[in-house]
């Protein structure tokens, strides 16, 4: 029966007699629709009072924490509209690509390294990272939105042992390159969707650190410490010789020695200090 102890509530009737009432159960139905303003990610830079709702992020191939809808990109990073529904517009007449594919999805979530193209404006942008560790759109030229970096997560065997290899943005690629390990960094031709050639996680590589207190920052690997049973610790200098660590989890190899394979923002992920910050303000007036 339906009916269990939990969901029978004894209550006193006026009389003082008591009764038997029937609680119905609620039941969750599927993902939660909504995203409040306060809990949206700190990375999106939204304001605290511009309302009580923040756009939630459809399901797709990063997560929702480590995400920028499309909303946001066009609304708030490039002010192509003033409202939700001018977005709704502008990507129902398929003028929005996101990794060379056509997306409709107001919601949709574009992460790191992700390039977002604009054909009718021939306008290109990859989504990496500032300093403080929120999204930045950088635009770049269309050669360099031919191809993204992707992380690799895991290497497998499917059925009559065919080796593929998952992305950090939940791509699958069967028959990889067999010197292709985890952590190390494919570059994917967008177009075809091959790999052309990839970076070996190493010591004295450029390296993005994606999450944590240092997101944003870019810099060298100087040496990893392994911890059985633990995280590894990568510990990096960037180009003004300042140290840092982080876990090797938030680290993404940029490139093979100094030299990145895709253009940085402005700034070079250098982090400044609060007094190197209010020097550069005040040379700036």
């Amino acid at each position: 029966s339906l009916t269990s102890p939990s969901e029978l509530k004894r209550e006193k009737s006026s009389s003082g007699s008591p009764e038997l009432r029937f609680q119905t159960p609620t039941m969750a139905r599927g993902l939660k629709k909504h995203l409040k303003r306060l809990n949206a990610p700190t990375i999106w830079g939204l304001d605290k009072l511009g309302g009580a709702f923040a756009p939630k992020p459809s399901s797709g191939p990063h997560k929702s924490r480590e995400c920028l809808p499309l909303v946001l990109i066009i609304r708030n990073k490039l002010k192509y509209a003033l409202t939700y529904r001018e977005v709704i517009a502008i990507l129902m007449q398929r003028h929005i690509q996101v990794d060379g594919k056509v997306r409709t999805d107001k919601t949709y979530p574009a992460g790191f390294m992700d390039v977002v193209s604009i054909p009718k404006t021939n306008e290109c942008f990859r989504l990496l990272y500032d300093t403080k560790g929120r999204f930045r759109l950088h635009s770049i030229k269309d050669e360099e939105a031919k191809f993204k970096l992707c992380k690799v997560r895991t290497i497998s065997f499917g059925q009559k042992g065919i080796p593929y290899l998952n992305t950090y943005d939940g791509r699958t690629i069967r028959y990889p390159d067999p010197l292709i390990k985890p952590n190390d960094t494919i570059k994917l031709d967008l177009e075809e969707n091959k790999v052309v050639e990839f970076i070996k996680f190493d010591v004295g590589n450029v390296v993005m650190v994606t999450g944590g207190r240092n997101r944003g920052r870019v810099g060298v690997i100087k040496n990893r410490e392994k911890h059985k049973g633990s995280f590894e610790t990568i510990h990096i200098q960037d180009a003004t010789g300042h140290e840092f660590a982080t876990r090797l989890g938030n680290v993404f190899t940029l490139g093979k020695g100094t030299k990145p394979w895709v253009s940085l923002p402005k700034g070079k992920g250098i982090k400044l200090t609060i007094i190197e910050e209010a020097r550069k303000r005040l040379a700036a007036q």
